[in-house]
């Protein structure tokens, strides 16, 4: 079994590979911008369920790394860490293939004016939660600016846990997020045009679904259950 300082040292590591993948791939766009090519008459619009995806997703993948490397520091269980670090990895390097593809169309990275986070959403036939002024009533709070995320408050109390304590909150509080990423990738795989981006978007539903199953059992271990 690998010692804590071996398991901290594999996770800064890790981190660093990520951050590297990131910056390769921020080179990509950058050099497939510069290369004098003809846009693709495909490219997708701004106002885009592609684009869309693109930018709300890689807004809730960063709270996701966030809350992962807060529970790092909070506890010393190995199964939560290691799915932290499964989440924190993963979620880094798809928001880097996510704000890419915006680079490669020439988009913006912020919602055009006016227009509410998850807007893009409104076509889809599953859709649960909408933000403020929506049919649903969800309202932005807190710093919770999507069904799911977390909310400045419930980060605050993350940090301040320790042990057994943050392992719940952590758990429960991922199992909120990852039910709102499912259904935001969801809408992608059914709205989206761009091939790749579906797929990805199918992907990510999947990967989640079954991750959500695993913080089920893992919450029940620790005598408790996802919040209502």
């Amino acid at each position: 079994m690998s010692s804590p300082r071996t398991r901290r040292t594999r996770w800064v590591a890790g981190s660093a590979v990520t951050l590297a993948l990131l910056f390769a791939g921020a080179a990509t766009v950058a050099a497939a911008r510069d290369d004098g090519a003809v846009p693709d008459p495909r490219t997708p619009s701004a106002e885009s369920a592609d684009a869309g995806f693109a930018r709300d997703m890689a807004v809730h993948h960063q709270q996701a790394v966030e809350m992962s490397f807060i529970v790092r520091d909070g506890t010393r269980d190995e199964d939560v860490r290691r799915l932290a670090y499964d989440i924190a990895n993963t979620q880094a390097n798809q928001r880097g293939m996510l704000l890419g593809w915006l680079d490669l169309w020439e988009l913006p990275k912020t919602a055009p004016a006016g227009q509410e986070p998850m807007a893009w959403m409104s076509g889809h036939r599953h859709a649960a939660h909408h933000t403020e002024g929506s049919e649903t009533g969800f309202k932005a709070h807190d710093g919770a600016l999507m069904p799911g995320m977390a909310t400045r408050t419930e980060l605050d109390g993350l940090r301040a846990a320790r042990g057994k304590q943050a392992e719940i909150l952590f758990l429960q509080l991922m199992t909120d997020h990852h039910k709102g990423g499912v259904d935001m990738a969801r809408g992608c795989a059914e709205q989206c045009t761009v091939a790749v981006e579906k797929r990805l978007a199918q992907g990510m539903a999947e990967a989640q679904r079954s991750e959500l199953d695993l913080m089920a059992d893992m919450l029940a271990a620790r005598g408790a259950a996802p919040r209502p």
